[in-house]
């Protein structure tokens, strides 16, 4: 410290601070919500602090400091939350047997007009359509008439609301065995799932849609909230987030054949819902086979991933890919699964 200039020595102490927060935050998804909620919320800030761990690293590096070696040596010590992060390369496999998945939040096919488009549904319908996955799951999905998906044979849809009908919704193309849903409680929010049969397998595939957080990402409107009032607020839904968690974990166990969950967790790669499911042998499809960073929500100032493809052990992932196309304030996700 004494050969840092006094510019250099903010900044290390800055570095320091955002270094000791991020190995904080590594331990979060040990810690369950319903213990300390309100620690938990900091999982949503995990990306922006590997970023900045990242930038001050090259700032020391380029100024030919070991000073960098703070931020390496944290950033090497949660390796596993960077790769789950940013991927740098994947591998197509091409297996005899597999099976096309899309999860994909559509916002009500845009119903209220967020988006200033007029023809958002028909967008999404020919998208998925020339996407041809096997099957698809939306979550805030809106049922209607003109929505048509004729190649998939086989749906289940799972809706509620008041005035305007909301849910969640499969389509396959190929023959749903039995269906059914897990219901939250004091929400709309659940889980829903079916069995498909392809050839002589039979896959369990669960569509979640987790709390969410009832805030609106904007940057602008996030910075005139109560501070105090909107970290207690997520922290809330967090806790809501393990009960919901735990009851799909509970289901899921009675199923002894093979089984994806996918859908919108309102959660991060670095939350307490997530490490369960990895725990009970699911691995992320975006881990294994995805590209970048990931982005599945519309977050400006940094690349926020909620939406997820989870395998169990039995399975691999031949293939991953992130769409771009904004049509809700979610982007679609989509996996090939092989075993």
């Amino acid at each position: 410290m004494k050969k840092l200039n006094l510019i250099d020595k903010l900044i290390y102490l800055l570095n320091g601070i955002v270094a000791v927060v991020l190995l904080l935050a590594y331990l979060l998804p040990f810690v369950a919500p319903k213990t300390v909620s309100i620690l938990s919320v900091l999982s949503l800030s995990v990306p922006v602090l590997l970023l900045l761990n990242v930038c001050f690293c090259l700032y020391w590096l380029l100024k030919v400091k070991k000073q960098l070696l703070l931020s390496l040596v944290v950033l090497l010590l949660g390796y596993d939350s960077l790769s789950a992060l940013y991927k740098f390369s994947s591998v197509e496999k091409h297996t005899n047997t597999s099976l096309s998945v899309m999860s994909y939040n559509v916002r009500l096919f845009n119903i209220y007009d967020w988006i200033a488009a007029p023809s958002i549904e028909n967008d999404i319908q020919q998208f998925v359509l020339n996407e041809n996955a096997d099957v698809v799951a939306f979550q805030e999905y809106h049922p209607h008439k003109d929505f048509n998906l004729a190649s998939y044979p086989y749906k289940y849809e799972s809706i509620s609301g008041g005035k305007t009908k909301y849910g969640q919704a499969i389509f396959s193309k190929y023959k749903i065995v039995n269906k059914g849903e897990i219901n939250f409680s004091n929400t709309e929010n659940k889980a829903i799932y079916v069995d498909v049969l392809k050839g002589d397998d039979r896959i369990r595939i669960y569509n979640v849609h987790f709390e969410s957080l009832h805030i609106n990402p904007d940057v602008k409107n996030l910075s005139e909230q109560n501070t105090e009032r909107l970290v207690k607020r997520i922290g809330e839904r967090f806790e809501m987030q393990q009960e919901q968690a735990e009851l799909v974990l509970k289901h899921q166990k009675e199923c002894n054949y093979k089984k994806i969950i996918l859908g919108d967790f309102n959660n991060t790669a670095y939350s307490y819902i997530y490490k369960q499911f990895k725990n009970e042998g699911y691995n992320d499809a975006f881990e294994i086979a995805g590209n970048g960073f990931g982005k599945t929500f519309d977050f400006k100032f940094f690349p926020l991933r909620i939406d997820f493809i989870l395998v169990d052990e039995n399975m691999g992932v031949a293939q991953f890919s992130n769409f771009t196309h904004k049509y809700s304030d979610h982007y679609p996700i989509k996996a090939t699964i092989s075993w």
